[in-house]
């Protein structure tokens, strides 16, 4: 099991979170592909007070656009 610390981001109207390279390349993850996560008990984020909080200075196209170009 690999465990690691991610932020939840704002990404368009919904909110994600960015794997780190090492995990993707050690798991061999492509677009598309399904994963499981575990979120542990006693330390619950209030999404509420999360969901558009994030301001980012591009619009999520254009994240998603230079995403895109790493891949």
């Amino acid at each position: 099991m690999i465990e690691a610390k991610l932020k939840i981001k704002k990404w368009g109207n919904s909110l994600g979170i960015i794997l780190p390279t090492n995990i993707v390349r050690k798991k061999n993850l492509k677009e598309g592909s399904t994963i499981e996560f575990l979120v542990p008990e006693g330390k619950n984020v209030d999404l509420e007070k999360v969901f558009g909080t994030f301001k980012f200075k591009k619009s999520a196209q254009q994240m998603k656009d230079e995403m895109k170009e790493g891949w």
